[in-house]
């Protein structure tokens, strides 16, 4: 079945290893047919900072109106970044918190602790690279940018399965490990997984 993929590249340097992969994976996609649509978080221009919280509503600038669009758009997200001091890049980070707003990506229930999801009927992948190998992040540090991502972003709003490929460590990596990667997520690409 063919998908409509959206790839969120979240990596603040177009020169990196995660543009790389957003290219093999989009490669892979449009290989096998599927339809693809990307968001390159840096290249937006928005105000990365929700300064009033969920207390008094902010106008959305253009890009991140149209990041919403491909957002509904999709049945299929790719969310790719660096791992940064156990989180994500600022930029990325404020990309998620101008977008999904309740009203679009969640409502709270009146008088509940509850909530209900409005981007169901999604599936994504999460890509994220590192400074050390992956087994480590999970078993020191129980992968806290994974989880935030996962379960408090993604899942809280409905987006299920989501599965994870952790690729580390980049840093001292050999040419070939990350050629061994970039066809490993052209793979990714092809099945739309």
């Amino acid at each position: 079945m063919k998908k409509k993929i959206l790839i969120i590249n979240g990596h603040p340097d177009k020169e990196s290893f995660n543009f790389a992969l957003a290219n093999a994976y989009k490669t892979g996609a449009l290989a096998a047919g599927h339809e693809v649509q990307e968001i390159i978080v840096r290249d937006l221009v928005f105000n990365p900072n929700l300064q009033f919280g969920y207390r008094k509503r902010t106008d959305l600038e253009p890009d991140l109106l149209d990041a919403r669009e491909k957002i509904t758009w999709a049945n299929h997200m790719i969310i790719i970044y660096p791992v940064w001091w156990g989180s994500v890049p600022a930029m990325l980070k404020g990309f998620l918190d101008r977008v999904l707003l309740p009203g679009f990506a969640f409502k709270k229930r009146e008088n509940s602790v509850w909530w209900d999801k409005f981007l169901t009927n999604k599936s994504a992948r999460i890509i994220c690279t590192m400074d050390q190998p992956s087994w480590y992040y999970r078993l020191v540090y129980a992968r806290p940018s994974t989880n935030a991502m996962k379960k408090a972003t993604l899942e809280f709003c409905g987006i299920k399965p989501v599965r994870v490929t952790s690729i580390g460590p980049i840093r001292l990596s050999k040419d070939s490990y990350r050629s061994n990667w970039l066809k490993k997520v052209e793979v990714l690409g092809k099945k739309a997984r």
